[in-house]
């Protein structure tokens, strides 16, 4: 479904685009869009997600060692 915003009386045409870019960014258009812009395998996928696990892990470990 396209994202529409309605301008309303007498709204500059700023406050129309800061609008509507907020409700593009509610909505998640953008990063849908760069998560299909490419064709990624299966396989790619889940060891991105797993690098991306370890990367996390990794920091949240760092930063409890950091605590003590």
């Amino acid at each position: 479904m396209a994202t529409t915003v309605k301008a309303n009386e007498g709204e500059s045409f700023d406050s129309l685009l800061r609008r509507f870019n907020r409700k593009v960014q509610q909505e998640g258009v953008l990063s849908e869009a760069r998560r299909r812009g490419h064709y990624q395998r299966p396989i790619t996928r889940r060891a991105r997600k797993a690098a991306a696990k370890r990367r996390s892990a990794s920091k949240a470990a760092r930063a409890a060692r950091r605590q003590y």
